[in-house]
């Protein structure tokens, strides 16, 4: 039953808030799906600290040598992308997975539940990758972002060491969401300083970038990871698009045939392998 109302919560993800909304209580850990995981505590550069989970491929696939930093949208914590995690550690991957500060077990941050982000949430994810690459100096390390998390994610490829970027439900204008928002709810939603130089970060990334997006996502379209991709770049910063038909953060669930997930992990498989090629 714990598993079903789990994978319920899963699959109500794209009703997204676009503004924050953080949650403390995690609604399962690891263990309860059956993977293998270890608890990490990081201290960042400005002393927050941060709650994670390392979950390790699966016992029974061969492992990828990959570990994939996940960064999560505005609402609930880590935990609530389990499923998300399982589906990736049976494909061989090792999923890092973490709590902004504010969100989860991570230490308190005061949170303004009308902000759409927070710059501090791009030092968790740095601190988060850098922490990768100390552990597991030999995996091929990257990130994997969704909705919000696609904001955070494309600032530390721009910055960081990063080997790929994957983002689903990208972010192209925080600008546009607060006008949707206030348009669509009569919300006002806030913007920090630093997204007046967002546009100008996604010429910056330079790692093989997958962008994921559906046909039906309204606020973050797939026009605008289309657009992305298709921006002039130099010939090693390889950029591609994956599609399907749904809305917004439904990727795994619409990109399955036998099990959760399936089909949208040999995408990203076939992607990454690509780039090593």
């Amino acid at each position: 039953m714990r598993r079903l109302l789990l994978l319920g919560c899963f699959l109500l993800l794209n009703n997204w808030a676009w503004a924050l909304k953080p949650s403390r209580d995690w609604v399962a850990t690891p263990d309860s799906l059956g993977l293998r995981y270890q608890t990490t505590f990081l201290a960042t550069p400005d002393h927050a600290q941060l709650a994670g989970w390392i979950v390790e491929p699966a016992a029974n696939v061969p492992d990828r040598h990959t570990t994939m930093v996940m960064a999560y949208g505005d609402m609930n914590n880590m935990s609530y992308f389990l499923h998300q995690a399982r589906a990736l550690s049976q494909g061989g991957y090792r999923v890092y997975m973490f709590d902004y500060r504010g969100f989860g077990h991570s230490s308190d941050f005061a949170i303004d539940r009308q902000q759409l982000y927070y710059p501090e949430f791009s030092t968790d994810l740095r601190t988060v990758l850098a922490d990768a690459r100390q552990r597991y100096p030999r995996s091929h390390t990257g990130i994997i972002g969704f909705s919000m998390g696609t904001i955070m994610g494309s600032e530390v490829a721009a910055t960081s060491k990063c080997d790929f970027l994957i983002a689903e439900g990208y972010v192209a204008s925080p600008q546009r969401l607060a006008a949707a928002a206030l348009q669509r709810s009569q919300k006002v939603v806030s913007l920090p300083a630093e997204a007046a130089d967002y546009a100008l970060v996604a010429r910056r990334v330079h790692c093989p970038w997958l962008l994921v997006g559906g046909t039906a996502d309204v606020n973050t379209p797939l026009a605008d990871s289309v657009a992305v991709a298709r921006q002039p770049r130099r010939w090693r910063q390889r950029r591609q698009v994956l599609c399907f038909e749904g809305g917004h953060q439904e990727g795994f669930y619409r990109l399955s045939e036998a099990a959760y997930g399936d089909k949208y992990v040999r995408e990203v498989t076939r992607f990454l392998a690509a780039k090593r090629s």
